[in-house]
């Protein structure tokens, strides 16, 4: 009787069920999200492929991509066969899997009301465990140019530079500017420094014929609008 062996790897199936063979001859959308990751990091562990290896990664995850990538990498290297290479591969796609989204053909959003710009940046900012910082830009129509990270902190705080914000602006064409902000507490009350923020920006940007049109502060139990306050 031929024995069997004691490590079962992908080299041992059969070819058309390895992944990248499996992408070769019926393209990427054929394959799991665990074996489209799996041909990325390449390989497992000593006891483990790395196609099970991912499907226990995304079972951590409840196999949600988008948790996936907010997965510190601290937390992928705590997985036996992920080291900090394999981890920053893991990261990168992903990453670059949420910008093609974000530059789709759709046609550009026209950010007139605060609950359209809670639906293009809410679900990216509120589940988030320390805050940061963003700037909308946009065109004389309303319509987004760019979305844009300006800093981000810890949990109560970040630092926001102006200067670099404004900057920004000139670069892309942008006639006015949206400010986005979350709170990780959940409280989407304006503190006393978001009220002085929130002004700071509105007189630079007005000596240099920009406006402000408003400053959402974001959290998972919803909003706060400057603009639908008219505190602005």
């Amino acid at each position: 009787m031929t024995k069997l062996p004691d490590k079962f790897t992908i080299k041992d199936w059969d070819v058309s069920d390895r992944p990248r063979e499996k992408l070769r001859l019926h393209g990427a959308s054929y394959l799991s999200n665990a074996e489209l990751i799996a041909i990325l990091i390449g390989s497992g562990s000593a006891n483990e492929n790395a196609v099970d290896l991912m499907k226990r990664v995304l079972k951590r995850v409840q196999n949600d991509l988008h948790k996936l990538g907010k997965m510190p990498l601290e937390h992928f290297v705590k997985f036996n066969g992920i080291g900090m290479v394999k981890a920053i591969k893991i990261k990168a796609a992903l990453e670059l899997s949420k910008r093609v989204a974000q530059h789709s053909s759709d046609p550009a959003p026209v950010l007139t009301y605060s609950n359209r710009v809670y639906e293009q940046i809410g679900a990216e900012l509120s589940t988030l465990d320390h805050e940061e910082f963003w700037v909308l830009y946009l065109n004389q129509s309303s319509s987004l140019i760019e979305k844009f990270r300006l800093s981000q902190g810890g949990i109560t705080q970040t630092v926001v530079d102006i200067r670099l914000a404004l900057k920004r602006a000139f670069e892309v064409g942008a006639t006015s500017l949206i400010l986005v902000h979350n709170h990780p507490s959940g409280n989407v009350s304006p503190s006393t420094e978001d009220r002085a923020l929130t002004q700071k920006f509105k007189k630079a940007a007005h000596l240099v014929d920009l406006k402000i049109l408003d400053h959402l502060i974001v959290s998972e139990k919803g909003y706060f609008s400057f603009a639908d306050q008219e505190i602005l």
